[in-house]
């Protein structure tokens, strides 16, 4: 197909304007970088994860035996809590990026996490009996609210410490997310085999007061890092960039941009001088969809702007500015295309235990598993996975598709929505049988005695679940770091987690749609009377529509142009090696 082309000439700007600093000119401290200093960030990571899925794993045993909750609102007031604090990261992330840096953020919101940890602490062993749960639920929150301040930032922060002017340095870069989610993976594993065993065994207070150690035990080590780190200052906020081109769009809404006399603007970047030829090469507009050729209005310049001084940025807009809202514009159909994904993924803190919970646990004749600690499993899986797919699997594909990360990002994703599918299907078949042996021996009624059948039963659900986390999580982290613009990478990060956030409040939604729709026969406290497995069916059935919904959407996807050699046109698009105009 032709492409279309653009308004020409092109304005230069002479002078930067003071509204809008270039990020190529961003003050930043000498970097030392690379993974010196990304291996502090990661064990600070890993601490992180420990204390929130040492909490979050068994939260729903919690409610249903200290605080007495039924099973399905139990279930909902922790997929509400997990949705809260995946949600909190967008405001987190908007604080790092436009005032404080991810760096300081990282520390305040460190040391609010650990507040609330304490208080949890103290509700759990001091705080009276009548005032417990009030407490509990208001340091939960301080959690989210600490935990929005810093998943944003620490994983784009360990990734700043890598460049992306070189191959080899983006080759780094890639591997950094498969590695980073396998320190995530450490943090959780050991959560769900030590932090679980120490709440069944011994006590919930001691088990929070170990999780408030850890956590302030890795903001030392943060700090131990300081003089390695590359930090970047905050360039203002990024909300208001988007909000000025959407503006100067809809103000020129009724500019005609196909007329040859009218003039874009193109602010001047030293980053894009060709030295050889001492001219500059423009970033040209993407102009194949019709949000963006809307868009690209904002960068026409009429008689009004001709007229102007200095550039009003609410009413014309550059070339690279538009762009950047085009990335963002690009990401939001995959954003709600993976939501599906989240609902499957938030069964493991929930239902899954509860079933585990009825089921026999006992090695030998003394130990019994505790339910969530099954969760285990998933992260063995997902530990396996990564290393298997970043040193046999991308090495061998790279061989055929040429693409350095062997597969494209969306391919990745795809392949961990699919089984996502496949995962509700074989928790749906395990139910069942769950079920039917519990009606063999007369249990139906008597949801207390343990239905004799082994909770091994329940591992292919779990290892489907890090399967599908493995491809589909380190996935969605590395699409929305680098198909972000550079200046909102901490809201890219945000958006990947909010994923895991709305998924959250949806599977609420639908538990609650399941309910009303079966007039609360579905999913009860007696599990043996429940059709949890129905449940379950149902959610593959909407998980098969949203991976059509998602294949369509990642076929009109376009790569933006990540490195990239000195002078390359960035508009260009490349099957090998950099992110072109890949599709799945």
């Amino acid at each position: 197909m032709e492409e279309e082309k653009s308004p020409a000439p092109l304005l230069h700007l002479p002078t930067k304007l003071p509204d809008h600093r270039n990020l190529s000119d961003r003050p930043s401290q000498p970097p030392a970088g690379g993974w010196k200093a990304a291996i502090f960030v990661i064990f600070v990571e890993v601490a992180e994860q420990f204390a929130f899925i040492g909490l979050s794993s068994n939260l729903i045993m919690y409610f249903t035996t200290v605080f007495h909750e039924p099973t399905a609102t139990a279930a909902k007031m922790v997929n509400n809590w997990s949705g809260v604090s995946a949600v909190f990261p967008i405001l987190g992330a908007f604080v790092a990026d436009s005032l404080l840096g991810r760096f300081k953020t990282i520390i305040f919101s460190s040391l609010i996490y650990c507040l609330g940890m304490v208080l949890l602490t103290l509700s759990a062993t001091v705080i009276g009996a009548p005032h417990r749960k009030p407490v509990f639920f208001f340091a939960l929150y301080i959690l989210s609210v600490g935990e929005g301040g810093h998943r944003p930032c620490v994983q784009t922060f360990a990734a700043d410490q890598f460049d992306e002017e070189t191959p080899e340095q983006r080759k780094r870069k890639s591997s950094f997310f498969n590695w980073w989610y396998v320190g995530l993976v450490v943090g959780s594993t050991l959560a769900v085999f030590l932090v679980i065993y120490v709440q069944d065994n011994i006590g919930w207070g001691l088990s929070f007061g170990i999780l408030a150690g850890v956590l302030a035990a890795a903001l030392l080590l943060f700090l131990c890092g300081v003089k390695v780190y590359r930090r970047h200052i905050p360039v203002g906020s990024p909300m208001t960039r988007i909000a000025q081109v959407v503006v100067a769009a809809a103000r020129k809404w009724r500019v005609d941009n196909t007329r040859q006399e009218w003039r874009v603007c193109y602010e001047e970047d030293s980053h894009a001088k060709n030295e050889d030829e001492g001219q500059h090469k423009p970033m040209t507009l993407d102009r194949r969809s019709q949000f963006g050729r809307i868009l690209d209005k904002a960068t026409l310049i009429d008689d009004e702007d001709k007229a102007r001084k200095k550039r009003d940025p609410w009413r014309l807009s550059t070339v690279a500015e538009v762009e950047e809202v085009k990335m963002l514009g690009r990401l939001i159909p995959v954003w709600f295309s993976c939501l599906m994904f989240a609902v499957v993924q938030a069964q493991i803190h929930t239902f899954f235990t509860k079933q585990g919970s009825t089921m026999l646990r006992s090695i030998g004749p003394h130990f019994q598993i505790p339910p969530a600690s099954l969760q285990g499993v998933v992260g063995l899986t997902i530990l396996l996975t990564v290393l298997f797919y970043d040193r046999v699997f991308v090495p061998s594909a790279r061989k055929f598709t040429g693409h350095h990360s062997g597969i494209t990002v969306l391919q990745r994703i795809g392949i961990g929505l699919f089984i996502s599918i496949l995962n509700m299907v074989a928790s749906a078949l395990v139910e069942a049988k769950r079920v039917a042996v519990a009606a063999e021996h007369g249990l139906i009624d008597t949801p207390k005695v343990t239905v004799p059948m082994t909770i091994w039963w329940l591992i292919p659900q779990y290892m489907l679940c890090g399967v599908s986390d493995a491809f589909a999580v380190v996935g969605l982290q590395e699409l929305f770091y680098d198909q972000m613009p550079e200046s909102m990478r901490s809201i890219g990060s945000a958006a990947y987690i909010s994923v895991i956030g709305i998924g959250n409040f949806l599977s609420t939604a639908i538990i609650s749609a399941v309910q009303a729709a079966s007039r609360h026969k579905w999913l009860v406290d007696n599990l043996n009377r429940s059709k949890l497995q129905y449940f379950y069916w149902v959610l593959a059935g909407l998980s098969g529509l949203n991976l059509c919904c998602y294949i369509w959407v990642a076929n009109g996807y376009v790569y933006k142009r990540v490195g990239g050699k000195d002078g390359e046109d960035h508009g260009k698009n490349s099957n090998k090696g950099g992110y072109g105009d890949d599709i799945i």
